[in-house]
């Protein structure tokens, strides 16, 4: 027998796709109210998309397959979830130090917290990212090092095996690391092997990790293992992550902060 939601189901699929890629992440709970459909409905075409291979099923809801491997540049991302990034800079805020060494890795998230650092205390500030190291450079009271190595036009890092011999002779209080995906089963993950390398640097750098991922990253798994979750202390991240995957994260170790 046709139902009705078989009836308009290309047509929900067409909805759910654009969202998927203009949002980066769809959710069951939320589709299913968008689209006034049952969830099993909605579950039943994410399944139909993946069998098409346009997305990937992950733990309530989808990713597009354009996010597997895709990573886009430095401009593209910074319009993308401002506020959210902002809300997450500012409860990262609460792991600094109150004097020492912090990490700050690349991405939009780390470069907003960069410009949050307070003016009431002296730190330490290593990066291997030219946009932080533009914000901190003239900040008084703040001590900058900047990595070198092989700068990658798409995040503007250093990468290379400068930057991991520079990274491997230091100690920091906390590492502030951004994130492509991050999931229980795969840990912390990006779609470049040598910003990996780097990323893992930072983490074997610091006695803290402190890992900032807007909730699109949540569940979602890229190409290279940065680090398992066991290594991760904190994972600092907006309202919109779903519960279950909050308590899933939890579970397994991190303590997950919601901005």
């Amino acid at each position: 027998m046709t139902t009705e939601s078989d009836v308009y189901a290309p047509e929900r699929h067409q909805q759910i796709l654009a969202r998927a890629r203009a949002e980066g992440r769809v959710d069951v709970a939320s589709l299913a109210q968008e689209l006034d459909v049952t969830p099993e409905t909605v579950r039943r075409d994410l399944t139909a998309l993946e069998r098409h291979g346009l997305v990937r099923r992950v733990h309530g809801g989808a990713i597009p397959v354009e996010r597997l491997g895709f990573e886009p540049g430095l401009a593209d991302r910074e319009g993308l979830f401002a506020g959210e990034k902002e809300r997450i800079a500012k409860a990262a805020l609460e792991e600094l130090p109150d004097g020492g060494a912090i990490i700050l890795d690349a991405g939009t998230t780390t470069v907003r917290l960069a410009e949050m650092l307070p003016t009431d205390r002296e730190l330490t500030v290593v990066t291997h990212a030219l946009p932080v190291a533009t914000v901190l450079a003239t900040r008084p009271g703040i001590t900058l090092h900047l990595v070198g190595g092989t700068v990658r036009g798409r995040t503007l890092a250093a990468v290379g095996s400068w930057a991991l011999r520079e990274l491997a002779e230091i100690h920091a209080d906390v590492a502030f690391l951004g994130a492509n995906g991050i999931s229980v089963e795969r840990g912390v993950t990006t779609p470049d092997l040598a910003e990996a390398a780097v990323k893992r640097a930072l983490v074997d750098a610091a006695r803290r990790t402190v890992v900032l991922a807007d909730h699109t990253k949540i569940g979602r798994v890229d190409l290279a293992l940065v680090a398992p979750l066991s290594r991760v202390d904190t994972v600092v991240t907006d309202s919109g992550i779903d519960p279950e995957l909050a308590d899933e994260l939890e579970q397994a170790g991190p303590r997950v902060v919601r901005a």
